[in-house]
C-alpha cells in the first residue's frame, strides 16, 4: 500500500527510476533521521551503506549451470538409490562427493551465497537461494551414509552441518536486505532530499512486514536440531 504524500516530490529530474530500485534492494544500512513533519511523515529514513555493484552476466550463468548440474545429480542419485542393493552400495562410498551437501559442492554454495548480493543480474540469488539451500538440506537429511560410524564420518557430518549453517547465515546477509528494501519500497513515500530518502508511517524493521521472512539461519539450526 502506497502512501501518497502530495507535498513531497517523488522523484526529481535525473534521477533513474531502475538504479533507485536496486539502491533499495542492495541497501544495507537504512538511517533514521528527524523531520519537522510529524504529521505527514513521522519517519524519515535514507540508504547509509549498499552492497557493491552486481557481478558480470558470465557469473550468473555460471551459477545458474552449477545450479542445474546439482539438482540433476541429486535426482541421477536419488534413481540409483532406487535400483538395487548393488547401486546402492555402488553409490554409497562416492555419492557424498557428488551431493549438493558434499564437500565438492557445498563450499562452491557457500561461495555463492557470500558473494550473492553481487550474483543479481539475471540470477538473483535474493529470489532462488532459498530454494538451493533447500536442495542442499534435503540432499544431506536424506543421503545418510550410516554405514561408516567412524571418525571420518563425524568429521564428514560435523562439517556439512557447519557448511549449512554458514550458507545459511550468508543467504539471510543476501535476502533480509531485500525484503527489507521492497518493504521501504512498497510502504514508503519518496520525500525527494535524496534518490533514497522515504517518509513512512511507521518504523522499518529489518526484513520488513510485507512478507514473513525472518530469516534462514534459525530456521535451519531447529531444523538440524530435530533431526540430530
Amino acid at each position: 500500500m502506497w502512501l501518497w504524500l502530495p507535498e513531497y516530490p517523488t522523484f526529481q529530474p535525473g534521477w533513474d527510476q531502475e538504479e533507485i530500485h536496486a539502491t533499495f534492494f542492495k541497501c544495507i544500512s537504512w538511517q533514521v533521521e528527524e523531520t519537522l513533519d510529524t504529521i505527514n511523515c513521522p519517519y524519515h529514513y535514507f540508504c547509509d551503506k549498499t552492497y557493491p555493484p552486481n557481478y558480470p552476466l558470465a557469473v550468473d550463468i555460471l551459477v545458474l549451470l552449477f545450479t542445474t548440474a546439482s539438482y540433476f545429480g541429486t535426482l541421477v542419485i536419488v534413481m540409483m538409490d532406487m535400483n538395487s542393493g548393488r547401486g546402492r552400495i555402488f553409490w554409497g562410498q562416492s555419492k557424498r562427493f557428488l551431493l549438493p551437501s558434499g564437500p565438492i559442492s557445498l563450499p562452491l554454495i557457500i561461495l555463492a551465497f557470500a558473494k550473492g548480493p553481487q550474483i543479481n543480474t539475471i540470477f538473483p540469488l535474493s529470489c532462488t537461494g532459498p530454494a538451493i539451500l533447500l536442495l542442499v538440506l534435503i540432499s544431506a537429511l536424506s543421503f545418510d551414509n550410516g554405514a561408516d560410524k567412524d571418525f571420518k564420518y563425524t568429521f564428514f557430518v560435523a562439517s556439512t552441518v557447519s557448511g549449512i549453517l554458514h550458507a545459511s547465515l550468508y543467504l539471510d546477509s543476501v535476502v533480509l536486505p531485500y525484503y527489507t528494501g521492497f518493504d521501504a519500497l512498497m510502504s514508503s513515500t519518496l520525500s525527494g532530499e535524496c534518490a533514497s530518502c522515504v517518509c513512512r508511517k511507521e518504523a522499518l524493521v529489518v526484513g520488513g512486514k510485507l512478507v514473513r521472512y525472518r530469516g534462514w539461519s534459525m530456521t535451519t539450526f531447529l531444523l538440524w536440531g530435530f533431526s540430530v
